[in-house]
């Protein structure tokens, strides 16, 4: 079988964002023989040997797989995110300006804004579209180098290597065309997935992405460089661990949210009932106590950690070194849900797989941001601990991770997923179900 890290790069490839994630996603499940249930429809009589998913608003995914009904049942989740910093178009978004056209565009998260110079562009997402008295939803990706948003030559601007503040609103408008008649609504039709004659077009969900492809660099091809690795490295290697795992004692649950680059307070977000509701249905259509599996089940909240920069070690915790290639990041700090015990449980977890850990501390002097883990915490109060793939450049428009530590994530949530986690009142065994 090919590579992890080499289908990896081809899922990067073909997922220019959270709306196509979650396709490329139902696809893999469909394929792995799940079954699509629909948030509007009955959930009873759920098999015990059944494997489902549930789609959020076209952009949030969450499968699991069904287990024998027990009093100890719980579930093994795991959350990634599936967004990327990037560019939102807005409505009515065509400017000209002189023999230019432009696209008008906001910022999406905290993206490194001079990485997006200079580089092949285009647009994707969800288009909705109204024919015959009723709208439809249909993806869109125009596959090909479409925009750019250039640099100002040194020549003009003088302090580009001393002063690199950029306004989105002024420096960070892609060019789509010299103007030739053609505009957005036309591109937007000739690139629809499913092209039938359309009344109209209402609104739009597009995103600009960067179009370079995920390749290994290095002497030794010991680095992965790509768009988005951050978290579609986390979310591929927790889907295939998640499919090809089999474990009949526990509810294995994956997550893939949208919106956490900006907070996740959307319907389809982490930070809503999506997860909540899921779990709770789930236990209704299997007829067993809700409350009782949560205080069974755990959360491995994998999203991607900063590596130690070869240029910049100072700004790496003076005890706690990262490095790329050198096994799964647990992540500590106020704002991550791991704790002594969930950190000591991943690592035994991880010793298991034989699989290398390293901790992550952020420097006293520095900020930390937060995960997918705390903001589910408010809603499903579970047992949880931070992970992440070591990772150079986050939200950049290119990252880089180590080639190594995508078969590290693989490996340690494999078993993490075929573990039933025995809770007495003051202990808890890992029992593995590795067939």
């Amino acid at each position: 079988m090919e590579k992890i890290e080499n289908r990896l790069i081809n899922f990067v490839n073909e997922t220019p964002n959270a709306f196509y994630c979650v396709s490329n996603l139902r696809k893999l499940l469909i394929e792995n023989g799940f079954t699509e249930l629909y948030e509007n429809e009955n959930w009873n009589n759920l098999s015990e040997d059944g494997k489902y998913f549930v789609i959020k608003n076209d952009s949030s995914l969450i499968a699991f797989t069904m287990a024998e009904k027990k009093d100890s049942i719980g579930f093994n989740i795991v959350s990634a995110h599936n967004d990327s910093p990037s560019f939102m178009v807005k409505p009515n978004a065509e400017m000209f300006d002189g023999d230019y056209l432009k696209l008008n565009t906001s910022g999406y998260g905290s993206m490194i804004n001079y990485s997006w110079l200079d580089r092949p562009l285009s647009l994707a997402g969800r288009v909705i579209t109204f024919t015959d008295g009723v709208y439809e939803k249909q993806l869109v990706n125009v596959d090909t180098d479409l925009m750019i948003i250039p640099s100002q030559a040194i020549h003009i601007n003088n302090d580009v290597n001393s002063k690199n503040s950029l306004n989105h609103q002024i420096d960070m408008l892609p060019v789509i065309s010299l103007i030739d008649g053609k505009g957005l609504e036309d591109i937007i039709r000739d690139n629809l997935e499913e092209k039938t004659n359309i009344d109209k077009i209402c609104d739009y969900d597009l995103f600009v992405y960067n179009r370079d492809k995920a390749k290994y660099v290095g002497l030794n091809n010991e680095f992965i460089l790509a768009p988005r690795l951050d978290d579609l490295a986390s979310v591929y290697s927790a889907a295939e661990a998640f499919i090809n795992s089999a474990n009949d004692d526990s509810i294995n649950v994956f997550c893939a949210f949208d919106n956490e680059e900006i907070g996740s307070l959307s319907q389809q977000g982490a930070d809503s009932t999506f997860l909540s509701d899921t779990l709770i249905r789930i236990s209704n259509g299997a007829d067993f106590d809700i409350y009782t599996a949560l205080k069974n089940s755990f959360v491995v909240s994998a999203d991607n950690a900063h590596a130690s920069h070869p240029n910049a070690a100072a700004k790496t915790d003076p005890t706690n070194k990262i490095l790329l290639n050198e096994g799964i990041v647990i992540k500590h700090h106020i704002n991550y849900t791991t704790d002594a015990l969930t950190s000591s449980l991943y690592k035994g977890i991880c010793e298991k797989a034989e699989v290398p850990y390293q901790d992550f501390a952020c420097r006293s002097d520095m900020k930390c941001g937060a995960t997918l883990g705390g903001l589910s915490q408010r809603h499903v109060s579970i047992d949880s601990v931070d992970i992440g793939l070591p990772q150079l450049a986050m939200h950049s428009a290119n990252e880089t991770i180590g080639t190594k530590d995508v078969l590290y994530m693989y490996k340690s949530l494999l078993e993490f997923y075929n573990i039933e986690f025995i809770k007495e009142k003051d202990t808890i065994k890992l029992l593995s179900k590795r067939k």
